[in-house]
């Protein structure tokens, strides 16, 4: 599709909730201009104020190269689809609702180019589901990002049974242009990549703990202290190779039939439901917090993700 120059490219948000004002953010600091739209009443005064507090943020961790000024004259902040015209690429953020979908892509397409390609930054819904959506489902794809989009590596592209493969190699193409190491989903399966592997993990370490093996924090530490003293720098196949195999297949052979394969959800989810726990954003979850414990995470993890950042940068890719 040509070469990329980020700064004649606009890319357009709809959808300004966390993730969708975080990766407008994350957008900024590449170089792009911005439409980001804010599809639901009242949502643009809030966005307003959000988008503010995470430029100063990125900016204050030297993320925003130029500073805060050029990025807020790159921004439009607008409630008008007729606004996404010049978007190249539109990126949907907006709740995980397949009616509420339809809807915005509806919106977007008939105020955008045939050429310009459509994102769902969507979790739990299949692209090739959502993709049947739009009038050109080939310029359809999913970008999953990971929060805050500007200071993580973290980009999921997963293709629909439409998908134009070459779309995809822009998005990739884009992807590193923004600072990711993005990964490509070749076939759109539920869950795409990185949901499949957590959710393995939940499952066995819920699992443990509702029968009273291990408790919710031993399960943490193991995560904190063992892989995550590895995993930025190698991920898990470079581990296996580095550690040596054998031993790994002995383990293939010992644990597999012993690990949970249970398709319910785990009960201690299911009792943080019904209690309406929402982890930090109400005190109430799998731990306790009191609201200065609640801040205290924020903070850690605001500090902890440009951390993280840096370091990877030290050790890039070796292979």
């Amino acid at each position: 599709m040509g070469n990329i120059d980020i700064k004649s490219t606009t890319v357009g948000v709809v959808g300004l909730g966390l993730m969708g004002s975080s990766i407008v953010i994350s957008l900024l600091a590449s170089g792009h201009r911005v439409v980001a739209l804010a599809p639901i009443p009242g949502e643009k005064e809030r966005a307003a104020g959000h988008i503010a507090d995470l430029l100063r943020h990125a900016d204050s961790a030297g993320i925003l190269q130029y500073g805060i000024a050029p990025c807020v004259n790159r921004m439009k902040l607008v409630e008008d689809y007729r606004q996404l015209a010049p978007c190249r690429v539109v990126l949907e953020c907006v709740m995980e609702d397949k009616a509420i979908k339809k809807s915005v892509y509806d919106q977007i397409a008939a105020s955008v180019v045939d050429e310009t390609i459509i994102a769902s930054n969507t979790s739990a819904i299949p692209i090739s589901e959502l993709q049947v959506l739009v009038p050109h489902p080939q310029r359809f794809l999913g970008m999953h990002w990971a929060e805050p989009a500007y200071m993580t590596r973290f980009l999921e592209v997963t293709c629909g049974k439409q998908t134009d493969p070459r779309i995809a190699d822009y998005i990739m193409q884009l992807g590193i242009e923004w600072g990711k190491e993005p990964t490509l989903l070749k076939k759109d399966i539920r869950g795409f990549i990185t949901n499949r592997l957590m959710y393995a993990v939940f499952r066995e370490a819920l699992c443990l703990a509702e029968a009273g093996h291990i408790t919710l924090s031993d399960s943490d530490k193991a995560f904190r202290y063992d892989m995550g003293s590895w995993v930025t720098l190698m991920g898990i196949f470079r581990r296996m190779d580095f550690m040596g195999t054998t031993d790994y297949i002995k383990g293939f052979g010992q644990l597999f039939a012993m690990l949970s394969n249970s398709t319910e959800v785990p009960v201690l989810m299911q009792q943080i439901v019904e209690q309406r726990g929402r982890g930090v954003h109400n005190m109430n979850g799998l731990y306790e917090y009191t609201q200065e414990e609640a801040k205290t995470w924020d903070r850690a993890f605001a500090r902890f993700n440009r951390d993280i950042y840096e370091l990877a940068e030290k050790y890039p890719e070796q292979g």
